[in-house]
């Protein structure tokens, strides 16, 4: 006598999301060595060759600050809503933690790695939001520059007399598995500021 059964397949996205849920998602920082370096359009240029491979790219938040050339860059990526936050009489649109958290991109990018948050959402910092993605598998990238890493903080404040009141503690830069260091020369700085690549263009003639 002949049996036979049915075989189930697993649902691919589920199986994906239960690999996925065993094991920390990476961390890539694209750490700029001075502010207006290129840092998020570096991290966008190679977000754009992963999606344009196949890959599964999400931007979480971008922070363009106006820039032209930022913006361009996303053209086309797809996107996560940012949610509205009320500030002082002020409407300000943040990371949607939760929503990305639902989404589970293969690759998340997360601009400004030391931003502090409008409170209203989970966590006051960033980098938090960024450890709690981490810790659901989520593979994350983000930027940073490196006068905010804690452990620099007091050697910056001797060199350059300003105390960053916004850090990143070390525990969650050693998490990352992959650094990025973007830098120009002076020069080329320079030149980023005057073309408006580094502040709006009506900031960039009073800096």
């Amino acid at each position: 006598m002949n049996h036979s059964r049915e075989v189930q397949r697993p649902d691919p996205d589920a199986l994906l999301a239960t690999t996925r849920a065993g094991h920390d998602g990476s961390l890539r920082i694209f750490l700029g060595a001075a502010p207006g370096v290129g840092k998020t359009s570096a991290m966008l240029r190679t977000a754009r060759e992963r999606f344009d491979a196949g890959g599964d790219v999400l931007l979480g938040v971008i922070e363009a600050h106006g820039r032209d050339e930022t913006e361009r860059l996303c053209d086309g990526l797809p996107s996560l809503a940012l949610t509205p936050r009320e500030r002082h009489g002020r409407t300000f649109h943040e990371f949607d933690l939760d929503a990305a958290l639902a989404r589970r991109p293969q690759i998340l990018l997360v601009d400004e790695l030391a931003h502090r948050n409008i409170p209203g959402g989970r966590h006051a910092r960033r980098w938090q939001d960024i450890e709690e993605l981490l810790d659901a598998g989520i593979d994350v990238w983000t930027t940073l520059n490196v006068q905010h890493v804690d452990s620099l903080n007091d050697d910056v404040a001797r060199i350059t007399g300003i105390r960053m009141r916004e850090t990143v503690p070390d525990r969650l830069i050693a998490r990352a598995r992959d650094i990025s260091l973007i830098d120009l020369t002076p020069q080329e700085l320079i030149e980023r500021l005057q073309q408006g690549k580094v502040y709006v263009p009506e900031q960039a003639r009073t800096a």
